[in-house]
Formats: structure tokens, C-alpha cells, sequence
């Protein structure tokens, strides 16, 4: 009676263990693989997934030992990295309590909204149509997506962060500024953004539009003659004079004070600017030659300052 009880224990026991082996032992998973719980999977259906992309041996097996030795939280919605030789006991734990692979998209400053548009519809992990979004609407910085996200999702949170930073930075504004509402600060954040990549002169430049539309002045800002032309793209040659002499929504060549709207998506730090911009008199500018701009008051000093500029420009053999 001892020999048969003795012996049905053993094999219970090695019954045991093979079972916790098939558990947390074995594997097929035979190089990294990458596996996405679809929205609203439950574990049945994930368990036949697995069984078909050949990660674990059979889904009823899988199913019964998770019953008996998982937990029985739900899988997570995502895509998941899974290690060469993850148990099933590691890919159940992995898709229950693991970090979902997260992938970026980044909107660099200055990004028109056309081309926003396009690095979305150009990300193949990303699903769904967008329309172009309004200009001035994207905060531009990096946001993560998982595989599988609708583009308009994407979107609205990049328009959601816009409006969370323009609302706090419009409540702590400086008194006296060239614009009266939010919308009209992005429009000149706009433009300030197209006109210097250097991030110490953004006050400076914000400064010097603020003085011109407080004074009635056109601006004169060739990106805003860009615009209606390309929506923001690149334009790839020199502006025309018939250009210049364009009468639009957007050409401050021809036209007082604001454009229309924005004519690129403005970084935080333009916004910043144009909501306190730099204590100057400064009316005009012209570029210096090494990637900044000459500021001056009066129109004798600017044509002194361009002279200067076409004489390095012709130094370069940029001019006849």
C-alpha cells in the first residue's frame, strides 16, 4: 500500500512538474518578436494569436496552465516586446503588467501645418485619414503613439498641447503687448518663428514686429509672402516682385498689421517672446552674415546694415 502510495505521489509530483515546465520553463519563442494585442482582446483570443505567430506550442495548453498558475489580470492593449526564449509564464506576465512599446513622432519647430499632415499620413504605423490640421493649431514637440493609434488621435493631442501652453502662457503675458488675444499671438509667434533660427534673438525679433504694429507699419515679412504660394513649404527660389506686390490675406508687403492667421506652427519659445518680447526701438533688420541679424531704428541705419549685408553676400558669389 506504502509502494502505491509512494508511487502515485512520484507520479503526481512529475506530473506536477511537467505541467510548471510547459509553465515556466519551456519556450518557442526562438529570437525577440514583437506581438500587438489588438483593442479589446481577451485572453482566449490572445492565447490563439500566440499560437499562430508561433510564440507558445498550443493555445489550450497556454489557457489551462494560465488558469491554474497566471494571474488573472487582463492582457493590455499595445504592442509588446517579447525576449528569445520568453516562457509562457513570462508572455503572460509581459502582456498583463509590461510596458507597451511606445514610437515617436516629432514636430520640429517652425513645421507648417501641411507638412505636419503629411509626416502623420507618412507613418505606417499609425491608422486612419486626418484632414490638414488648422495652421497655428500643433504644439510643435515629440509625442509617442503605439502601433496601431488613429492619426486623429495623434493629432489632437499635439492640438490639445497647444491649447494647454497658449492659455497658460497668454494668462502670464506682459502688460502692453502688441497683440490682444491668444489667436493673434500665435499668428505673430508665427512669424518670428519663420524669421530667425537663433534661439537669442527671438525677444529681439518679437520685439521689433511688436514696435511695427503698434506703429501701424507693414511688417514686411518675406515668409508671409511665402505662404499663400506653398502653405509653408520651402519655396525653393528667390521671392518675385510680382510676389512682393501681391495683395492677399497673408502679404504684410502690401497690408498693415497681422496676417490673416498663422503661417507656420510657433514653438513655445516664440510664443514666449511675442508675449514679452525685448524692450527695444529697434524697426528694422537684415541678416549679419553668420546666421543672426543686424537691428536698427531708422531706415539711413537699415540701408547702411543691407548695403553691408549685399557686400558679403557678393564676397560669397551669391550676387552679380
Amino acid at each position: 500500500m506504502k509502494r502505491l502510495l509512494f508511487a502515485a505521489a512520484l507520479v503526481g509530483a512529475l506530473a506536477f512538474a511537467w505541467f510548471a515546465f510547459g509553465w515556466y520553463g519551456s519556450s518557442t519563442v526562438e529570437k525577440e518578436a514583437a506581438f500587438t494585442v489588438p483593442d479589446g482582446a481577451t485572453l482566449t483570443s490572445v492565447a490563439r494569436k500566440l499560437e499562430d505567430e508561433g510564440l507558445i506550442g498550443s493555445s489550450d495548453a497556454f489557457l489551462l496552465r494560465a488558469k491554474i498558475l497566471g494571474s488573472g489580470d487582463p492582457v493590455q492593449r499595445g504592442e509588446f516586446a517579447l525576449p528569445k526564449g520568453a516562457s509562457p509564464a513570462t508572455i503572460l506576465d509581459t502582456l498583463q503588467h509590461g510596458q507597451a512599446i511606445r514610437r515617436f513622432v516629432t514636430v520640429p519647430e517652425g513645421l507648417p501645418s501641411i507638412m505636419v499632415y503629411e509626416r502623420l499620413m507618412a507613418e505606417p504605423l499609425l491608422t486612419g485619414p486626418i484632414p490638414v490640421p488648422e495652421e497655428g493649431s500643433v504644439l510643435p514637440d515629440t509625442y509617442d503613439f503605439e502601433r496601431g493609434d488613429a492619426r486623429t488621435k495623434v493629432l489632437a493631442r499635439m492640438q490639445a498641447a497647444m491649447k494647454s501652453y497658449l492659455a497658460e502662457a497668454w494668462a502670464n503675458r506682459k502688460p502692453g503687448i502688441a497683440v490682444s488675444s491668444p489667436q493673434e499671438a500665435v499668428t505673430l509667434a508665427s512669424i518670428v518663428e519663420k524669421e530667425t533660427g537663433v534661439a537669442s534673438e527671438r525677444r529681439m525679433v518679437a520685439g521689433l514686429y511688436s514696435n511695427r504694429v503698434k506703429q501701424g507699419m507693414p511688417l514686411q515679412a518675406d515668409p508671409t509672402i511665402i505662404y499663400p504660394i506653398t502653405k509653408g513649404k520651402p519655396l525653393g527660389r528667390r521671392i518675385r516682385q510680382s510676389e512682393i506686390a501681391a495683395v492677399n490675406g497673408y502679404n504684410t508687403y502690401t497690408m498693415s498689421g497681422l496676417p490673416n492667421g498663422p503661417i507656420t506652427n510657433p514653438g513655445r519659445e516664440s510664443i514666449a517672446a511675442v508675449l514679452d518680447p525685448a524692450r527695444t526701438d529697434a524697426l528694422y533688420m537684415v541678416a549679419d552674415g553668420k546666421g543672426g541679424h543686424v537691428f536698427s531704428t531708422t531706415l539711413a541705419e537699415h540701408n547702411a546694415n543691407v548695403r553691408k549685408w549685399f557686400a558679403i553676400r557678393r564676397a560669397r558669389g551669391e550676387l552679380d
